[in-house]
């Protein structure tokens, strides 16, 4: 499904270069449960944004199953980010004028899908992350638990391929935080839904089938589990 192929990313600001990657190969297979780890700085979340199209590579290759998005223009990336990829950030970056219903059938308005078919798929997504009765509130209604898993919700809104998780869990507590696994595991498990991973939280690590260690912008190991 995804293939990192020799990915190097190099940031200058005209002054200081800074290699955040150095030449990363990994592959990652539909169905997948996997945790990128690391300190600050070890190109973890540089590596989980250039897989998700947010950040381009200065040398290498990135295969989305056949779709090579490190040669693609940004229009392009807007438009395969939109149909193959869902994100879950640490902050939500939920609207907060929208309630939890039109936050996730957000990205299927822009997809164009009809009416029926976002009702139907909006309150299925709810319901399945345990928010069947909070779908006419607003984020600022909400815990910060429950706002996460209105992100995980939209997250699969748009029938993507697989799932990023930017440190999913940084601002959660630890009930949230192990209610949000147990839903993301379920719908790995039960539907097969690939998750990625980029956090340092030993709770995530705990739960991942696979742990892929980063460290100065390398792969320190990767094991499964």
């Amino acid at each position: 499904m995804i293939q990192v192929t020799n990915i190097h990313k190099t940031y200058d600001d005209g002054k200081v270069q800074v290699r955040a990657l150095r030449g990363i190969d990994v592959q990652i297979e539909e169905g997948e449960f996997t945790a990128i780890v690391g300190p600050s700085g070890s190109g973890k979340t540089t590596l989980l944004n250039i897989i998700g199209g947010l950040d381009t590579p200065t040398q290498g290759d990135v295969m989305i199953g056949e779709t090579n998005i490190a040669q693609l223009s940004e229009n392009e990336l807007i438009d395969f980010r939109l149909n193959h990829i869902g994100f879950v950030f640490q902050s939500y970056n939920l609207i907060p004028v929208l309630t939890a219903k039109e936050n996730v059938e957000f990205l299927m308005l822009l997809q164009k899908r009809d009416e029926t078919e976002r009702n139907e798929r909006t309150t299925k997504l709810l319901q399945a992350v345990g928010l069947g009765d909070q779908i006419n509130k607003k984020p600022n209604e909400m815990s910060g638990g429950q706002q996460q898993r209105v992100a995980v919700a939209r997250a699969l809104a748009s029938k993507p391929d697989f799932v990023l998780a930017d440190e999913p869990t940084a601002n959660l507590d630890s009930t949230s935080t192990a209610n949000l696994l147990d839903i993301m595991l379920r719908l790995n498990e039960e539907e097969n839904i690939t998750f990625v991973f980029s956090t340092h939280d030993q709770r995530v690590i705990d739960r991942a089938k696979r742990v892929i260690t980063v460290e100065d912008g390398k792969i320190l190991s990767d094991v499964a589990k």
